[in-house]
């Protein structure tokens, strides 16, 4: 069933532009290159500023967005898109997932909210799923010790990578956090 997702079949003809932000440039190269052999005309940016002017050109009909980028949030490119173009079908990725963000990309039009790492195949099947559609669960979700560490780093890098801040907030010693800072992510 998952095949039938990925196959441009699905897509309706001439409406095949999407714009993917991303300012992790690996990513950004290895998933435009995926979503262009699945029959996507794809325009990259890799800021919000890059993001805004690409979609100024020509508004598309499809984007993935990163939520965090390096010049600010992905949600002001969602923003102008929906400015832009109404009908505009728009994803989000982030590797710093939470309810809050998750619900504003929704308000402003996203029409699905992914973790990274996600591949073409997931992007494709939340782009073209049919309204009312409910997406599968995880095959693999993270684990608890995984959730815990994910939200650990989002607060310190909310925190400006500020031990003793990210510490403050989340109620923890600082040790203790330097300790959880030094290991490896869970699986």
């Amino acid at each position: 069933m998952e095949e039938t997702l990925a196959t441009p079949a699905r897509l309706p003809e001439g409406s095949r532009s999407l714009l993917l932000v991303d300012d992790d440039r690996p990513f950004l190269q290895r998933m435009s290159r995926a979503l262009e052999q699945r029959g996507f005309a794809v325009t990259t940016a890799e800021s919000v500023a890059d993001g805004i002017a690409a979609l100024r050109n020509a508004a598309p009909a499809y984007a993935v967005v990163d939520m965090r980028l390096a010049d600010g949030n992905g949600l002001d490119v969602i923003e102008a898109l929906q400015r832009a173009r109404e009908d505009a079908r728009v994803v989000v990725l982030t590797g710093y997932g939470n309810i809050a963000t998750a619900v504003t990309a929704v308000k402003l039009g996203a029409i699905d909210y992914l973790a990274k790492p996600a591949d073409a195949d997931e992007v494709i099947g939340a782009l073209t799923r049919e309204p009312g559609d409910r997406a599968a669960p995880p095959e693999n979700p993270m684990s608890a010790d995984r959730v815990r560490w994910e939200h650990i780093q989002r607060i310190y890098e909310l925190c400006d990578r500020n031990v003793s801040e990210t510490a403050r907030r989340l109620s923890m010693h600082r040790r203790t956090l330097q300790r959880i800072l030094a290991k490896r992510a869970p699986r």
